[in-house]
């Protein structure tokens, strides 16, 4: 027998989502309905009439009680998307700002990381750092794990039972790492790897909300055999992406080319090795020659943006040529980094994004033009669902999609800092007060697939 939970819900007010990077799309008056049975939309109907409302409700047969009329200073956005997390580092945030980057991997992320060969320690700070996310947003996540094949299928677990759509993948390294922070050969490494993909395929069979991805920590990290191996379980599983750091500051690109001595750069190495492909996520790419950024254009990989940490660990303030990357017609998305920054706000990512563009201007003389909000918004939302290879499913609000979305509430009802909503205020106005200067108290409702994830509405 169905019940009132079967029927489909919808939402009636403000509705803003990306329909090109540069474009944002306000959409008022809008009905939009989503299917209970899988979470997509079922209709989008801009500049609905109120008094018209009540008919269209009926005739997708959703009752009041289904049906959530946003009020002024509230609005619907796409779920946030994370390409870049190190779920691990979700209790470092903050430390080691300042250092080079192999000093603060070797000083406080090493140590920290190892923690997590202990479950029972996993399984607490993950389910913070899930929950966390998803308070901020976040319904969607590149996550690489620590280098234990337990703690990572908790991460795995833990995202299915909270509802949050994930990349989740076992760092592999068995080298340049402490003796009791490493895989202890490539047979380890890549056996735990395939445990980990066994486990997510089956507790998600259909990879409805998991997908493992391919995640060689880093070249530094790597011996070229296993280097080969991990570029061949991606040739034999075209459906997993793949994900790695790519030049993210000189000393860690120095330390590769020393490693490599074969290769002039980090683009041969890993395409040596089978791991480009259009699947790849490449977090940072901070220093690019036009060489490189031309190879991978061509080979269509994707590109995590980073801007809290490029600009606070690593060696220097380090600004990503976005310009140039978007110039060429390339995937570009956000990511936290988590400890490698100080703040898993994607919001924070937005802001420092801005900043970091800025800064390129000014440096380039004004050739490299700065960011706007609209492109940063499409980079928090469409761009991340397109760097993740799922923009036909998530990052905009079209018919068919699957709801992933956030509700905004910049009313001073929700206790946040966020600069005040006037009564003059247009409803652009609004939304750029809330990408500048909202947080996780204005976002009150998130959903992932049509399913609440987290509510901090009084009486849910």
């Amino acid at each position: 027998m169905s019940t009132t939970e079967d029927l489909p819900f919808a939402f009636y007010g403000t509705i803003i989502h990306s329909n090109s990077i540069q474009s944002l799309e306000i959409l008022e008056d809008t009905l939009l309905a989503v299917s209970a049975s899988n979470g997509h939309i079922l209709t989008l109907q801009p500049n609905t009439p109120q008094d018209q409302v009540d008919r269209a409700l009926t005739a997708l047969d959703i009752p009041a009680s289904r049906t959530t009329r946003l009020r002024r200073g509230q609005f619907l956005i796409p779920g946030f998307v994370d390409t870049h997390n190190h779920a691990p580092q979700w209790m470092q945030r903050g430390l080691g700002q300042g250092m080079h980057i192999l000093d603060w991997l070797s000083g406080v992320t090493f140590p920290n990381e190892a923690r997590f060969r202990d479950p029972e320690y996993a399984r607490r700070v993950y389910a913070g750092l899930v929950a966390g996310m998803l308070r901020q947003g976040v319904t969607t996540a590149s996550y690489y794990g620590s280098l234990h094949g337990e703690a990572t299928c908790i991460l795995a677990d833990t995202c299915l039972e909270n509802g949050q759509r994930a990349f989740v993948g076992k760092c592999n390294m068995n080298r340049n790492s402490p003796d009791y922070y490493r895989d202890a050969s490539t047979e380890e490494s890549l056996a735990e790897t395939e445990r980990c993909i066994s486990h997510i395929q089956t507790i998600d069979p259909s990879g409805s909300l998991l997908k493992y991805v391919i995640t060689p920590r880093f070249a530094i990290s790597c011996e070229a055999d296993l280097l080969a191996r991990l570029g061949t379980i991606a040739s034999r599983n075209p459906d997993l992406p793949i994900q790695t750091h790519f030049n993210e500051a000189e000393q860690e690109i120095q330390a590769t080319l020393s490693l490599f001595p074969a290769f002039t750069n980090e683009v041969d190495l890993y395409s040596h090795y089978g791991l480009l492909k259009p699947r790849t996520i490449l977090a940072h790419c901070t220093i690019m020659t036009d060489a490189e950024t031309q190879s991978l254009a061509a080979l269509d990989c994707g590109i995590a943006h980073c801007p809290t940490a490029n600009m606070t660990v690593g060696g220097g303030f380090m600004a990503a040529p976005v310009r140039d990357f978007l110039s060429r017609g390339m995937k570009v998305g956000l990511g936290t980094d988590s400890g490698g920054g100080f703040s898993s706000s994607i919001l924070d990512s937005i802001r420092h994004a801005l900043i970091a563009s800025f800064s390129r201007e000014a440096a380039s003389a004004g050739r490299e033009k700065g960011l706007t909000l609209e492109e940063v918004f499409y980079l928090a939302t469409m761009g991340g669902a397109r760097v993740m290879g799922i923009d036909d499913k998530i990052g905009g609000f079209g018919v068919g999609k699957e709801f992933d979305a956030v509700v905004v509430d910049m009313n001073t009802a929700t206790g946040g800092v966020n600069a005040p909503v006037e009564e003059e205020d247009e409803i652009r106005r609004v939304f750029d007060k809330f990408l500048m200067t909202g947080d996780d108290r204005n976002m009150v409702q998130v959903f992932v697939r049509g399913q609440k994830v987290h509510s901090c509405i009084v009486g849910e």
